[in-house]
């Protein structure tokens, strides 16, 4: 093996992820073959399993290719099994009678889009494959209020398309993204199926902490994503000065890190919407999604960013779906400039307040707290997350387990569920006197014991 390939972390992961941006980076070949289990294990005092993992890890990758006694070899990148964290968000209860598990808006809470759409219809534009991808009209409306000085701006299909569509643009197999911990399981999947190692950053009620930032930077992380207003799973916004900060640490750092910012939430949360970019604009690649405010189905959010990074992301969108559907767009323009529509989202975003605090204030009352935030989401601290999960369910309620969100062991520290408040129309007592019974140590009563036989 090259000798100037450094292993600093010597976990399977670590390993794993030096070796595979070794290959990426070229300075491992097709061919070249790699030191043995025992070999490695002696050099970075080991066990040879820890070593054996982090070849495995690699051979499920498609990065290496054992050829028995002759060795192993660096081979050709191969499709990799997807990972689904996501898949395991839904904790319990399948008939449940009520679901806080899903993170999804209230359908009631959405603008009617009946009439908008019609009258869009009847516009009857014909469109060809050569117009540009971005209505004009709702561009410049976007542009508009734009948090960022970035020079380019497009129309994708909902927040994580732009999500996976930027980091394809700016990461490779083996690099390092900062994320929030907690964070959107979405992403750790996303991340590790395209080979990417996670680095957790913790963070409180104003977003990420600048120290954890500054030294997840000493890794030299490829990018980050953070989520600037109404945090999935938290709820946490980040301030002004929160982000002032952040910026300044990206600007000190040798490391260029591009920052992915996701605003899932947009319309929907009254905290002005932050970004690094009015900072870095050169780094930071912005996200808005109108999915919740205005229904999930329209799958469409902007993403901004410096101009090369956004032209090679539409040019690669031209390779496969091309645009979004144009119709969508003017859909969307309408329903921006429509006061009845714009009056349904702001009713929706006091609604959702009101219901996340009517949640705060009843759990209070039960000895429970949860964190200040804004969105759709709480997350809620609990003793064990099995049992709380089990005992939501045999209520007949069904929450996330928290475990997805967090990287690494959560077991290690806070373990929670995640509750998503759209749904509390009503009842909010009632559920946060079974939430708090949930989150509390289980008592000897909740239990038969057994007697002597």
């Amino acid at each position: 093996m090259n000798e100037r390939i450094r292993i600093e972390d010597p976990t399977p992961a670590g390993i794993a992820g030096a070796i595979a941006r070794a290959i990426t980076s070229g300075e491992l070949r097709a061919g070249d073959r790699l030191p043995t289990v025992r070999e490695l294990s002696r050099q970075l005092g080991v066990s040879p399993a820890t070593v054996s993992h982090g070849w495995r890890a690699l051979a499920q990758a498609g990065l290496v290719v054992s050829r028995g006694r002759s060795g192993t070899f660096v081979a050709e990148a191969a499709a990799r099994p997807a990972p689904a964290r996501a898949g395991g968000m839904s904790g319990g209860a399948r008939d449940a009678r009520l679901d806080l598990s899903l993170g999804t808006p209230d359908p009631a809470l959405l603008p009617e889009i009946g009439a908008l759409l019609a009258q869009v219809a009847s516009q009857g534009e014909t469109t060809d494959y050569h117009q540009a991808p971005v209505v004009p009209e709702l561009g410049r409306l976007l542009q508009a209020d734009w948090p960022t000085r970035s020079g380019g701006l497009t129309v994708v299909d909902g927040a994580m398309d732009a999500v996976a569509r930027s980091l394809q643009a700016v990461v490779r197999f083996g690099d390092r993204v900062i994320v929030e911990n907690p964070t959107f399981p979405h992403f750790l999947d996303f991340l590790e199926s395209i080979g990417v190692q996670a680095l957790p950053v913790a963070m409180d009620e104003c977003g990420i902490l600048p120290a954890e930032l500054a030294r997840a930077l000493d890794l030299a992380p490829r990018a980050a994503i953070v989520q600037p207003r109404a945090q999935n799973p938290t709820g946490a916004t980040m301030t002004a000065e929160r982000a002032e900060e952040l910026a300044a640490i990206l600007r000190a750092s040798p490391h260029r890190c591009v920052v992915v910012e996701d605003d899932h939430s947009g319309a929907i949360v009254a905290a002005d919407d932050i970004s690094l970019g009015r900072w870095l604009p050169d780094q930071v690649l912005h996200i808005r999604s109108f999915s919740k405010s205005h229904g999930p189905d329209l799958r469409i959010a902007a993403l901004s960013g410096p101009e090369e990074v956004i032209d090679r992301i539409v040019a690669t969108r031209m390779l496969g779906p091309g645009w979004t559907p144009r119709i969508l767009q003017r859909l969307l323009y309408e329903l921006l400039r429509d006061e009845t529509a714009c009056r349904a989202v702001e009713f929706a975003r006091d609604e959702y307040a009101r219901r996340r605090a009517a949640l705060g204030t009843a759990l209070r009352g039960h000895g429970v707290g949860i964190a200040d935030g804004d969105g759709l989401n709480a997350w809620l601290p609990v003793t064990d997350e099995r049992s709380a999960l089990v005992h939501l369910a045999a209520n007949g309620i069904r929450v996330a387990p928290g475990g997805p969100f967090c990287v690494g062991d959560p077991g290690g520290g806070t373990q929670a569920v995640r509750v998503t408040v759209a749904p509390l129309r009503d009842g909010v007592d009632e559920v946060a006197r079974i939430l708090s019974a949930a989150a509390q140590p289980p008592r000897q009563s909740d239990y038969f014991t057994l007697g002597p036989a």
